[in-house]
């Protein structure tokens, strides 16, 4: 692979690692809420709803703060573009720190008590707004990689392509490009989400470092120039 798809591999595959292992954390740790994404959070509000159970009120709240976090991104965006920046690292740096109060105040404010309580919603809206920032990079920045908050759109671009090179198809490069991103998006996002199980049962909030630290750690992923 050149040196551009090497660098598409490990922020997509990074990115995606990051977005599994924070929303499986999450999940367990704020009882059902959903940060990398608001679709699971409608199912959910409709089924606590009819069940009369806790929760809904953050699930209510996560859609406003993910919609307020996707804006900020793209104002900062923006200003960067404008100034001649490269917005990458600065929104990824962005990410970590958003990352890092998400841990420090889960750790802090633990136990957080009923999921409708102002410990609870007050932690999840900062795990919400850490990953509306990664799904406002992700449309942004590096729109022609693969989902890395989403895996549906993934999973089904890699069946269809992999079904015709079954059916015997002949996969152009940009075919084999787009293969490679959606696996490895997709390989990433479970082994996140698997360690972020793990990661929240042994370690509470703080296991939220680790993603931050991967975060920080694709900021020396040089930045890709811009065509001439």
């Amino acid at each position: 692979m050149s040196t551009h798809a090497y660098r598409d591999v490990a922020i997509g595959a990074g990115l995606a690692f990051v977005a599994g292992f924070v929303d499986a954390a999450a999940f367990i740790a704020l009882t059902g809420l959903f940060t990398a994404h608001v679709t699971g959070n409608f199912v959910l509000i409709g089924a606590e709803l009819i069940s009369t159970s806790t929760g809904v009120l953050a699930k209510l709240l996560a859609l406003p703060m993910f919609v307020l976090a996707v804006a900020v991104t793209r104002l900062i965006a923006l200003a960067l573009e404008r100034s001649g920046s490269p917005p990458l690292r600065p929104l990824l740096a962005f990410e970590a720190a958003v990352l890092i109060a998400f841990s420090v105040a889960g750790a802090v404010l633990s136990p957080l008590g009923s999921p409708d309580g102002a410990k609870a919603i007050g932690v999840g809206m900062l795990g919400v707004a850490a990953m509306g920032i990664q799904n406002g990079i992700g449309r942004l920045v590096i729109g022609h990689l693969a989902a890395t908050t989403v895996m549906t759109v993934n999973v089904t671009q890699a069946v269809i392509d992999l079904t015709d090179r079954l059916c015997g198809a002949r996969l152009g490069d940009q075919v084999r490009t787009r293969l490679r991103r959606t696996l490895s998006a997709v390989l990433a996002f479970a082994a996140g989400a698997l360690a972020g199980a793990f990661g929240f049962a042994t370690l509470s909030f703080w296991c939220m470092l680790v993603p931050a630290a991967i975060l920080v750690g694709l900021l020396i992923v040089p930045e890709q120039k811009p065509a001439a």
